[in-house]
């Protein structure tokens, strides 16, 4: 037999910082990872995601744990270049991977550190 256990409200050990179950559910990242600067990929931090997929220079794929309900949630991506790149690309190339791209001003791809955080419905 399954339980459950209905809230409103979450708060901490001593009843302080308090934060609606709504803003968990519907706020909250549910997948991030932050990859390594290599040639093959690693992660070095990483929730929800079970795995990497080197898919070329400069493009990765997170393999997610738990799919999404769909693949039309939000994804952010950073990565650690100052200079000489455009940045990050990401997106959701299903409901269970995110996927980055890291491109130089001259547009050829490029192995960065990358951190990509993924927002949406868990399925």
């Amino acid at each position: 037999m399954a339980s459950e256990l209905r809230v409103n409200t979450l708060k901490d050990a001593s009843g302080n910082n308090s934060v609606a179950v709504s803003t968990v559910f519907n706020g909250s990242a549910k997948a991030y990872a932050e990859r390594t600067d290599a040639a093959t990929p690693a992660t070095t931090s990483s929730f929800n995601v079970a795995s990497l997929s080197d898919l070329g220079t400069g493009l990765t794929g997170y393999n997610l744990t738990s799919a999404m309900d769909d693949a039309d949630g939000p994804v952010v991506g950073t990565n650690t270049q100052t200079s000489g790149d455009l940045g990050v690309m990401a997106r959701f190339e299903t409901a269970s991977q995110m996927k980055s791209l890291t491109r130089q001003t001259n547009f050829s791809d490029t192995d960065r550190k990358v951190s990509v955080v993924g927002y949406g419905d868990l399925a």
